[in-house]
């Protein structure tokens, strides 16, 4: 119970901060804005999973590594609300504390995502806040993320990370990705673990996207195999249960209850090599600055129908801020959101 009062707690101030930043930019008549920035400080990683393109830069690239000031600057541009912080993995860079701990003082919310297998080592180096949370990697039980991160002993290691982060005070989420080779029991069973053994804070889930420059190309999901596998996990009314950091309108956007247009703008991503177009998924050149990215991209052609690469997204990237949007226009899918 007391956890998810917590939960809800928190849910409640980032709603809050959310809903008066959606007013004010009705206010400010913008029609595109950011509802959260994936910001990539670096593009290395401890790991080589073969359902990631990210690794797959050039050994110059993969060496640098973002200044502060930089991520700073790119973030207080765009005014984004929310910042995600992955890569490659965060904690390889030797200032991502003082990035993370610079956004938190700014009161922005962030999320870390990391694979785990540094972060009891540099837990000490960031301070658990309402406006921070640790968001780990947890691609299935113990073989299937294992296989998935081709690395035995990365589940052990995730699973004692979290443990250590939740004793020392901190939120913590989770992220898994789900590919052909699930099937409705394993999404339950991953999702019953985390949300029930492990009691993390909330937990998000995507299908995966079929990454251009990703070692494997065959277990990526379809429209139709994402909307059968997440109709049969939820069916039941089994997803009330999880504490799953979505709106519900995302979720039923997955069981194929409901169709939305892309947002690609809604969640840009900005890199080393700068706010890449048109989202975090898809690479058709970078521009230096967030205004550039948002008056020269051309949205309209990016999104199922539109862009033969989009027929099988349904990132969170993407279709998450199209249902945010649309939640905020409705009061009844408010109090459905805040409820959980």
């Amino acid at each position: 119970w007391a956890d998810k009062v917590g939960v809800m707690a928190v849910r409640i101030r980032q709603s809050t901060r959310i809903g008066w930043y959606l007013m004010r930019q009705r206010l400010a008549k913008r029609e595109k804005f950011p509802l959260v920035v994936e910001l990539e400080p670096l593009f290395q990683c401890n790991l080589a999973c073969s359902g990631c393109g990210k690794i797959q830069h050039p050994e110059h690239e993969l060496r640098r590594r973002m200044p502060v000031e930089q991520a700073l600057g790119a973030i207080e541009e765009s005014g984004a609300p929310m910042v995600s912080i992955a890569g490659g993995e965060p904690l390889i860079h030797p200032e991502i504390h003082t990035i993370a701990a610079e956004l938190v003082k700014r009161k922005k919310f962030v999320y870390l995502c990391t694979n785990a297998l540094l972060l009891e080592q540099k837990l000490d180096k960031f301070k658990p806040s309402p406006y921070f949370a640790w968001a780990v990697h947890m691609d299935g039980l113990r073989e299937r993320h294992d296989a998935s991160v081709e690395r035995e002993g990365t589940f052990d290691k995730a699973v004692s990370a979290i443990k250590a982060a939740q004793r020392a005070g901190f939120r913590v989420t989770t992220n898994t990705t789900f590919f052909t080779h699930d099937s409705a029991k394993t999404v339950r069973e991953v999702l019953d673990f985390l949300n029930d053994d492990l009691g993390v804070d909330e937990m998000m889930i995507s299908p995966a996207y079929a990454y251009e420059k990703a070692p494997d190309q065959e277990h990526f999901l379809g429209v139709q195999q994402t909307r059968e596998l997440f109709g049969e996990a939820f069916s039941g009314g089994r997803r009330k249960k999880w504490r799953l950091n979505h709106s519900p309108l995302f979720l039923d956007f997955l069981e194929g209850k409901a169709e939305f247009d892309c947002t690609a703008w809604g969640i840009p991503s900005y890199s080393l090599l700068g706010w890449q177009r048109p989202c975090y998924l898809m690479a058709d050149g970078y521009t230096e600055t967030y205004k550039e990215l948002i008056e020269t991209t051309e949205w309209e052609k990016y999104g199922r129908g539109r862009d033969p690469r989009c027929e099988n997204c349904m990132a969170h990237c993407g279709y998450e801020p199209t249902a945010v949007l649309q939640t905020t226009h409705s009061l009844r899918q408010s109090l459905r959101a805040l409820a959980g």
